[in-house]
């Protein structure tokens, strides 16, 4: 685990291919990911978010398995962290395969589960700052057999709208799982403000993404 002692995760650190760092020169990458975020942030602060709820709660997800939305989710989230004057949250939602939590070696601690289980938990306990400022995670925390009921529960809704009210500046992206592989993410979806869908190039056959497309087709997305 690469935390100092003061507790912050230190992504420079884990020296993960193809992140995205604050520190490096203008990128093709970089670029692209300032052409992603662009229309998610004017959604969710421009004039017409004015009384929308949850329009900076941002869900990533995919078709299936292996398209890249964990890596998606941590570099939109590291690419938001740059705006001068927005903050962000990345939240492991991946409750049943939290590969965002294993990447970042944050897997064995406390998190959304246990905010879940334990309505009494203090959130601000859960996060864990990095040191890319105004960037912070909430891992998934531990395994729960009921996930996808603890993702529909009210103590999920309240807990969102606590992560969307608390700061007026702050985005909260969720890397969330693939939306065919469990019932987790339809759920979620239902309670968020934007959903970006990461489909691979050039190997996700279009029907697979047509059949993740639909299971959206409740949400005003």
């Amino acid at each position: 685990q690469v935390e100092g002692d003061d507790g912050i995760l230190r992504i420079r650190a884990l020296s993960l291919e193809g992140v995205l760092s604050p520190d490096s020169e203008r990128s093709r990458t970089a670029e692209e990911y300032r052409m992603i975020k662009r229309p998610l942030l004017t959604r969710a602060f421009g004039q017409n978010a004015a009384g929308e709820a949850h329009r900076n709660l941002i869900m990533v997800t995919s078709s299936v398995e292996g398209e890249g939305k964990t890596f998606t989710s941590l570099n939109l989230a590291i690419s938001i962290a740059m705006e001068m004057d927005r903050t962000v949250l990345l939240v492991d939602a991946d409750l049943a395969k939290p590969g965002l939590s294993r990447l970042l070696r944050v897997n064995n601690l406390p998190g959304l589960t246990d905010r879940l289980i334990d309505n009494n938990q203090d959130l601000r306990d859960l996060l864990i700052k990095t040191d890319i400022p105004k960037f912070s995670i909430l891992p998934a925390g531990r395994r729960h057999r009921r996930s996808t009921e603890l993702l529909a529960s009210n103590t999920m809704r309240n807990l969102l709208d606590e992560l969307a009210l608390r700061y007026s500046d702050r985005i909260v992206l969720f890397d969330s799982p693939p939306l065919l592989a469990t019932s987790e993410a339809s759920v979620l979806a239902e309670q968020m403000g934007q959903i970006s869908l990461v489909v691979e190039s050039a190997v996700t056959p279009q029907f697979l993404v047509r059949d993740a497309v639909s299971q959206l087709t409740s949400t005003d997305n």
